[in-house]
């Protein structure tokens, strides 16, 4: 039984991932606000050590969406959030992570970026930008976990269909969004053994886009 630790587990996405994970037969540890505010280093730090001396994979799925705004109208409060939630979560959550998942073969990483990362949208700089950092922290902990055995993936969803979503997008044709299932399903096989050759991959993963 391996121990996979899943942050944001109560967020939209977050009831999908787990339910594939233990469908799977792992033991797994929820890290989720108020729990645990992965936006600082010390709770990182602690979610980490909650999950105890044997883990085997970091999910991690802490982020935030804000935009409909151009660069310059863009208030630093909304960057600022932006790069907190998104980018400097995944900093800490990883950097926390790294020493125990590599202290053994196959350790794995998987993170959650967004289709504006690499398919940029105006009015999502804040966002796009922040996720963008998260590719590239991705790619890097790649190279510097692969002599160790080790990998770092992260996929690129388009819009998923969680409540949240839809409340905001009520209009929208939510048949063509990314099903949490489906993507779950995705992240969970980038953190199984079987996927020990794909290291540094960015997956898209747009639904019918």
């Amino acid at each position: 039984m391996r121990t996979i630790l899943i942050t944001g587990a109560s967020g939209g996405l977050g009831g999908a991932v787990v339910a594939a994970f233990r469908a799977a037969g792992d033991r797994v540890v929820e890290a989720s606000h108020p729990a645990f505010d992965l936006t600082r280093p010390e709770e990182a730090a602690r979610a980490v050590t909650a999950a105890g001396p044997d883990l085997a994979a970091l999910i991690h799925l802490v982020g935030g969406y804000a935009g409909g705004t151009p660069v310059a109208e863009t208030s630093d409060d909304v960057w600022r959030r932006m790069q907190t939630l998104n980018l400097d979560a995944a900093f800490y959550a990883t950097r926390a992570a790294v020493p125990g998942l590599s202290a053994r073969p196959g350790g794995r990483i998987v993170l959650i970026g967004a289709r504006p990362a690499v398919e940029p949208v105006a009015g999502l700089a804040a966002y796009a930008v922040a996720k963008a950092g998260v590719v590239a922290l991705a790619r890097t902990l790649a190279l510097e976990l692969a002599p160790r055995q080790a990998t770092c993936n992260v996929v690129l969803p388009s819009v998923i269909d969680t409540p949240a979503n839809r409340a905001a997008m009520p209009q929208a044709d939510f048949s063509r969004w990314v099903q949490p299932a489906a993507l779950a399903g995705v992240i969970a096989w980038l953190a199984s053994p079987a996927a020990g050759d794909v290291n540094g991959a960015a997956v898209p993963v747009y639904g019918r886009a």
